[in-house]
């Protein structure tokens, strides 16, 4: 058996993004167009001026203190970026170690944040991650250029993956986000994308005032297993509760409405978390993940469209 060094595995890590990043250049010149900056685009702009405010307009671009002053609304004018900031959240746990499939969910999660990584070099987007897990964090800030993010994805694909038995911490504490420091990471209106587990939980600390900071997007991918336990087969699964993996000989009927039950905690979980359905994507480990990612943003596309 044969290990990779460092160096080794960096190479294998670029050689994978840049299959990637191919077939990524492929979308947006032939299928996304203009769609990904404007999919994307948010509050992130510069004010320009006031003016007046007509059916139609974003009612969050008001200007309260003229209207009021001039008795009739008026909205503020923006001049759009040329450049996206992009800082994407992956939440490395335990329980995306898991997969009935060819893929665990953590691999085709890693695969969904590469391409998003790719996206953001071929649109000359800046792009930085924060790796978090249970034993801390590793925060690459936005970078631009095509190199650069090329190097920061393979730094994020290269973070090693919790360990299955793990003393650390308790199942409960969860991983480590320093959500304070997350909070100055980027500028304001970048574009945060947190991609994890989403298990049933309270909001984190601070989650507000990252949503006003930044525009926040959740992603997510599911196993087929996830929505549903097998029937008469050994099942090797991850019990969120013990937060271990564990092996079942059958799922009881009992273990089934639990399961269930749990299933819908996590959507509702994911649901509070970003509220606008279009700001949150699960794919399953199962689908194609670059035209996942592109019938969402088509999806974005249209809903600006329809304002």
């Amino acid at each position: 058996m044969s290990v990779q060094t460092p160096a080794s595995l960096v190479t294998s890590q670029l050689a994978l993004l840049k299959q990637l990043e191919w077939r990524v250049r492929h979308a947006v010149e032939n299928v996304l167009s203009g769609e990904y900056r404007s999919a994307f685009r948010g509050r992130g702009m510069e004010f320009d001026q006031v003016v007046k405010y007509t059916y139609g307009d974003d009612i969050r671009d008001i200007d309260w203190n003229v209207t009021a002053r001039l008795g009739e609304p008026y909205r503020k004018k923006f001049i759009e970026e040329r450049e996206v900031s992009l800082l994407l959240l992956f939440e490395d746990s335990v329980s995306l170690q898991f997969g009935s499939c060819a893929q665990s969910k953590r691999e085709a999660l890693l695969e969904l944040a590469g391409l998003v990584m790719m996206l953001g070099a071929v649109n000359r987007d800046r792009v930085g991650f924060l790796h978090a897990s249970e034993s801390g964090y590793t925060l690459k800030e936005p970078v631009r250029g095509r190199g650069q993010i090329l190097h920061a994805a393979a730094q994020l694909l290269g973070q090693p993956a919790p360990p299955l038995t793990s003393d650390l911490t308790p199942p409960s504490s969860g991983t480590s986000v320093p959500w304070r420091l997350l909070a100055k990471a980027a500028p304001r209106h970048s574009i945060l994308i947190w991609l994890g587990d989403f298990p049933p939980r309270i909001e984190p600390e601070g989650w507000s005032v990252l949503t006003r900071r930044y525009q926040t997007m959740g992603f997510r991918v599911e196993d087929p297993w996830d929505r549903e336990l097998p029937f008469e087969r050994i099942l090797t699964t991850y019990d969120p509760v013990a937060g271990r993996i564990v092996n079942l000989n059958g799922a009881s009927s009992a273990q089934r409405d639990a399961h269930a039950e749990w299933v819908a905690q996590r959507d509702a979980s994911f649901r509070a978390l970003f509220p606008a359905p279009l700001s949150r994507l699960t794919v399953g480990t199962n689908q194609e993940r670059l035209e996942a990612l592109v019938r969402f943003f088509h999806a974005r596309m249209a809903a600006g469209n329809r304002r």
